[in-house]
Formats: structure tokens, C-alpha cells, sequence
């Protein structure tokens, strides 16, 4: 029987979709509650800047950004197929490379914090 890369696959991609699910409404309510100026004490500049310059704190940024990245990578090779486009390797390959490119420069990003 052959081996199925699919686990590499999915795992990433179903972590993703988890952390979309509980992470991104928040974010989108916090920057609605920004943008009409009633940011909440706890999430100044300064304290989000020690949040991101600890260790920690840049391992889940970082977290964030790669697994969002990846699930939407997946999510949009789905799409693709399921409007026609049936070059799965090219989307896919396009797609994952855009996505490890995002993770890297976040990384890089987190990093010179």
C-alpha cells in the first residue's frame, strides 16, 4: 500500500482552520472597537509590543499567522478544484509556497522585534 502525504497536509490545515475560528472574530471586533477609538487598556501599543517581543508571545503571533496562512492555502486549492481549475499540483504548489513565504516573513518579521 502506498503512503499518503495527506496527514502533513490536513493536520496544518484543520489546526488552521481552529485558530481562524477562534482567533479571527476577536481580531476583527478588536479592530472595529480601534478604529472608533475605544481601544481597551490591556491592548496598548506598549503592552502588544512586550507581548510580541517575548518569547512566548512571538511563538503564538507566529502560530497564528503560519497555521491562518496554511488553512487558507488548503481552503483555496479546494476552491480552486471546485470551480474547475483541475491543475492541482500548480495550485497547489503556488499556494503552499505562498503560504510557507508568509510564515517565513512573519518569522523574520517577529524576530527583529
Amino acid at each position: 500500500m502506498a503512503k499518503s502525504h495527506k496527514p502533513v497536509v490536513w493536520f496544518p490545515f484543520a489546526a488552521g482552520g481552529t485558530v481562524i475560528a477562534f482567533c479571527i472574530p476577536v481580531i476583527v471586533v478588536l479592530t472595529f472597537m480601534a478604529a472608533l477609538g475605544h481601544v481597551p487598556a490591556g491592548l496598548g501599543y506598549e503592552k502588544l509590543h512586550a507581548f510580541a517581543g517575548n518569547g512566548l508571545g512571538k511563538l503564538i503571533l507566529f502560530g497564528v499567522v503560519a497555521l491562518s496562512l496554511w488553512s487558507s492555502a488548503h481552503r483555496l486549492r479546494c476552491t480552486c478544484f471546485d470551480f474547475g481549475l483541475r491543475a492541482d499540483t500548480l495550485v497547489a504548489t503556488l499556494l503552499y509556497a505562498a503560504a510557507i513565504a508568509g510564515s517565513i516573513a512573519s518569522a523574520v518579521f517577529l524576530l527583529r522585534i
